[in-house]
């Protein structure tokens, strides 16, 4: 019987080349064998926080080769308990005799697939010179957007934004050794002006980016807000930029920084310019000028996951 490897967090943090997970996923979202069904979504009640909680399951499959299925949890007050919002298991399988090939800790695996996903789009959208960046948020996504921005553009500046100055600065202080500055700011519209890229990660219930800040020529990656009810950009920002999503399966109906302007009627569906298919397979085209004003929308994807897992299961065999 073939064994489980067990791939640990620390062996996702150390051994991930954000460059060839890129490509990895560029590739997968080109493919046309990989099927991912709708994933289940389920908000739960927890009565010891008020607040609901949500349990995600993610199943993907490439016929033949590989499957697998994320199982992940959100706890938007995990914070009071030095927990992650986040947290999550994924099950990696052989597609042709059904063997469970390995098991992998959800933390790590999602925060590098997701920001080598926005990364991903960002090779589409933003403008090639882009050497700025302004992070939003201070959570476990905010290292690795940072890190795999600056694998797709030229990054020599980056200034972190969180509730808490004293969390920015840790972001800060972990990527001490960069090729790139990397400063901790108090005020949003002090800097949001002047960068190029605007990568948002945040559980912030109502719009922190307003389009009266936004400029000519930027890039926005919107990669909080999972739920409904909740986004990270206003309508104005959504009027002055052209949308892009991850999926239309997903993007269109989990978070409200689609959801609700296509609800109020400031987004049509027809107003989005592609999903990470159909720039990945060039079927659509991603930025088109200089001065126009990107927004992407991601909400996460099995796609994403079933690569990220090949990629990591791949390494962790080639190092044993």
């Amino acid at each position: 019987m073939n064994t489980i490897q067990l791939i640990s967090d620390s062996f996702i943090e150390n051994n991930c080349n954000f460059k060839l997970l890129i490509d990895r996923l560029k590739d997968g979202f080109a493919n046309p064998s990989i099927e991912v069904p709708m994933r289940h979504h389920h908000d739960y009640p927890n009565p010891p926080e008020d607040k609901d909680s949500t349990l995600l399951l993610m199943p993907a499959f490439n016929p033949g080769v590989d499957a697998g299925v994320k199982i992940v949890t959100a706890s938007p007050n995990n914070g009071n308990y030095n927990l992650p919002a986040i947290q999550g298991t994924y099950i990696y399988l052989d597609a042709h005799k059904g063997n469970v090939k390995a098991i992998l800790d959800g933390k790590s695996l999602t925060t590098k697939r997701t920001a080598s996903t926005s990364a991903l789009a960002s090779s589409y959208l933003s403008r090639e010179n882009a050497s700025s960046l302004l992070m939003i948020g201070t959570g476990a996504l905010a290292k690795n957007l940072i890190q795999a921005h600056a694998t797709v553009r030229p990054i020599t500046k980056v200034y972190v934004w969180g509730r808490s100055l004293e969390k920015a600065q840790a972001v800060c202080d972990e990527l001490s050794n960069a090729s790139y500055s990397c400063i901790a700011i108090t005020n949003i519209e002090d800097k949001i002006s002047e960068v190029d890229i605007i990568s948002c990660a945040t559980l912030s219930p109502t719009p922190i980016v307003f389009g009266k800040w936004l400029k000519e020529g930027q890039h926005l990656d919107l990669v909080g807000a999972y739920k409904k009810d909740m986004r990270e950009a206003d309508d104005e920002a959504v009027l002055k930029s052209s949308v892009f999503l991850d999926t239309y399966q997903g993007g269109i109906k989990e978070s409200g920084d689609i959801v609700i302007p296509l609800n109020n009627g400031t987004l049509n569906i027809e107003d989005i310019k592609a999903d990470l298919f159909e720039l990945c397979t060039g079927s659509k085209k991603g930025r088109t000028s200089e001065k126009e004003i990107t927004y992407f929308k991601s909400v996460g994807h099995a796609l994403e996951d079933l690569v990220a897992a090949s990629y990591f299961y791949s390494e962790f065999i080639s190092k044993k």
